[in-house]
């Protein structure tokens, strides 16, 4: 256990400095989702109808979802550049745990991620969002959200494994806007056609969304489904499932890239 967690503290200090070697890569990360942060509260909002009134104070807590949603991609280009310079085979090929190289990776990506969620609340804080449920509820609120990230991180480091080029990271980079867009992030899904209202309610982000609003204190959306009115039973319980199923599958993988 000892070997395992020094070769996971090893890779995870590798992944960081590779991001102070490279400080627009981090930038970008923690520019992007401000970016959207403005353009929805000061340039889309004013069309937006939410309860109380505010739009931004139901705005912030899907979008700091969001960016949960968005550190998929950023793990699967990660593990997916390991994997084509070969750097992946090499540690393979060393006397180091075999669950270190993913460790070091997920553990990196919450580290990441961890700062990434701070900067965005300091910045959702400036434009005027509160949370008015107490210090404790916060709390709460930013371990779903990272709870949220961790599971999605295994679903990208499972594809950075399993594709081979990089037309498929377009393809995922381009399905998680519809996929945040198809939930209760940004509207309420009643306002969307039944089908797609039911999908909606169901996605797991809008239960972290949904959790988010409740323990921030902000306003959300109602809904009448099971799923709607238990978010955050569903807020944990969608991440338990997600790691549940994709952390085996990306061992696995690994375990089997030679073959």
């Amino acid at each position: 256990m000892r070997w395992a967690l020094a070769d996971t503290a090893t890779l995870t200090g590798r992944q960081l400095a590779h991001l102070r070697a490279r400080p627009g890569e981090l930038a970008g990360a923690l520019g992007f989702p401000i970016l959207l942060l403005l353009m929805f509260a000061f340039l889309l909002g004013g069309m937006m109808q939410a309860p109380g009134g505010d739009y931004r104070q139901a705005l912030a807590p899907g979008l700091f979802t969001m960016t949960m949603l968005f550190g998929l991609s950023a793990t699967m280009v990660g593990v997916l550049t390991d994997a084509q310079r070969g750097i992946t085979d090499r540690f393979r090929s060393l006397p180091m745990s075999a669950g270190a190289v993913l460790a070091g990776r997920a553990v990196s990506d919450m580290v990441v991620s961890t700062f990434a969620l701070a900067v965005l609340l300091g910045a959702a804080l400036l434009i005027g969002w509160r949370p008015t449920a107490g210090p404790g509820s916060a709390l709460a609120a930013v371990g779903l959200l990272l709870l949220l990230r961790f599971a999605l991180l295994w679903v990208g480091i499972w594809l950075g494994l399993v594709v081979r080029g990089p037309g498929a990271l377009t393809a995922v980079q381009t399905f998680e806007f519809p996929f945040a867009f198809l939930s209760g992030v940004f509207v309420a899904p009643a306002t969307m056609p039944a089908g797609l209202g039911l999908l909606a309610e169901w996605n797991p982000l809008s239960s972290t969304a949904a959790a988010a609003r409740e323990l921030f204190g902000n306003p959300g959306w109602e809904g009448g489904s099971w799923v709607a009115q238990h978010a955050l039973v569903m807020a944990v319980l969608w991440p338990v499932v997600i790691v549940a199923v994709f952390a085996p599958l990306a061992v696995r993988r690994y375990r089997r890239m030679s073959r």
